[in-house]
């Protein structure tokens, strides 16, 4: 209790300053909303793995998502894991064994719909125009990675960490 005073008079007024603001109740409805969000993250992967546990060699994995909309539903899709690189093909006649695709039609889909894909990705990469195209694959993606982790953890731009970085690389690529 806080006593205040009011006008020319010092009665006591209590306050109480136990209350919550209705931002203070958003703030806890949307921390707990994370916690939830983070929550069903680990119980979907703890699930994943035990869909892949009996998979093994190159193929499709089983991955869970949620549904797009107001009331999202959990669903369960193959998809190949990029994260395990052992289990993607490596030909496109290995892609269409495990695929079991014959159809060059869908073949030519699917290479169309992964390549705007790529073509996507690499356009809206901030650190593109910064990268050499005659450094090799390997020192492109590092240069890459560094780039932005530098900008992140120091909260510089990605112009400022790229004055610092690529002198570097251009020197160490000089000395091949």
């Amino acid at each position: 209790m806080r006593v205040l005073a009011v006008g020319n008079y010092a009665d006591p007024i209590e306050r109480n300053d136990d209350m919550t603001t209705a931002a203070e109740t958003s703030k806890t409805e949307k921390e707990a909303a994370k916690e939830a969000l983070k929550a069903r993250a680990v119980e979907m992967a703890a699930k994943e793995k035990t869909l892949n546990e009996g998979k093994a060699g190159k193929g499709l994995r089983v991955f869970l998502g949620m549904t797009r909309g107001r009331n999202p539903q959990e669903i369960q899709f193959e998809n190949w894991d990029e994260s395990l690189p052992d289990t993607l093909p490596s030909t496109l006649s290995e892609f269409m064994d495990i695929r079991k695709v014959t159809d060059e039609k869908d073949i030519v889909r699917r290479l169309i719909l992964g390549d705007n894909e790529i073509l996507y990705s690499e356009a809206s990469d901030p650190v593109a125009e910064f990268v050499d195209q005659t450094w090799d694959e390997d020192t492109q993606k590092q240069f890459r990675l560094v780039v932005r982790n530098y900008s992140n953890a120091t909260g510089v731009s990605i112009e400022d960490a790229v004055a610092l970085i690529k002198p570097g690389i251009v020197a160490a690529q000089a000395k091949k």
